[in-house]
């Protein structure tokens, strides 16, 4: 609700609907068998409450997101490998199949403790770009490495060259890329339970204080993070009032 560029975003009309309850019913088309708002605003709970959405209070000192997950799952009773995909707030086009998917990709991978999806970079500017997230992929398909530098940086080659190799590979179906082709990382996560309720309790890791990304402290604490390759992007997020506009004329 404090959003210094939108202010009272989840509340945000857009058509006829607060975003907050468009996300979530959108995240419910997905097959969740259920779809649980966790917000520490009583105008956010009761905006969902007056539009049959499910809402619990969580607390508002929370340091993260996944903080405020892990209060969430303990007050729903969900434990050991029940499976918990976080949507954000500000997402109302998120693709229910892309939830769905995060879900199924963790499901299939035991070993892991999260999954999270990501997409071939479409452009040289994005690879560079410190606010897109990139990511690079082990043997299994879990996430080796989250930065915001480009990564993996070619040693021999300059820049456009290692991205005009790139771009080539990524042309076929992702189902059949290098792990060396650049990705651009989505920021839809799901969780283990168990796992979910005791991250909060896991120390920051110094490349995660660094780069200012939360998935590295599980890395860093030895855990794997699957990861679901996506043939596009979602829909956009609403971040600023340009944004919420764009999105009122996809839903018009």
């Amino acid at each position: 609700m404090a959003s210094s560029r939108l202010p009272d975003k989840p509340l945000a009309d857009i058509a006829g609907l607060p975003m907050v309850v468009r996300v979530a019913q959108r995240a419910a088309q997905s097959g969740a068998l259920r779809t649980v708002v966790a917000a520490d605003d009583a105008r956010i709970l009761r905006a969902c409450t007056e539009h049959g959405v499910e809402a619990i209070a969580t607390r508002a000192d929370h340091a993260s997101g996944s903080d405020r997950l892990a209060e969430a799952c303990a007050a729903l009773g969900l434990e050991g490998d029940d499976l918990v995909v976080n949507v954000q707030g500000d997402e109302p086009l998120m693709d229910p199949q892309l939830v769905h998917s995060v879900a199924a990709m963790l499901a299939a991978q035991p070993a892991a403790s999260m999954a999270t999806a990501a997409h071939a970079i479409a452009s040289l500017e994005d690879f560079h770009n410190p606010n897109i997230v990139k990511l690079v992929l082990d043997a299994h398909g879990c996430a080796s490495y989250f930065s915001r530098a480009p990564i993996p940086c070619a040693r021999d080659l300059r820049g456009t060259e290692w991205w005009n190799g790139a771009a080539e590979r990524a042309q076929p179906r992702l189902g059949s890329l290098a792990g060396f082709t650049p990705l651009r990382h989505i920021g839809i996560y799901s969780y283990r339970a168990a796992f979910l309720r005791s991250f909060p309790t896991l120390a920051q890791a110094p490349t995660e204080a660094i780069e200012q990304l939360e998935q590295l402290r599980a890395l860093w604490h030895g855990h794997r993070i699957a990861v679901h390759l996506a043939e596009q992007a979602p829909g956009p997020g609403v971040d600023t009032p340009e944004d919420l506009e764009r999105v009122r004329a996809l839903f018009a």
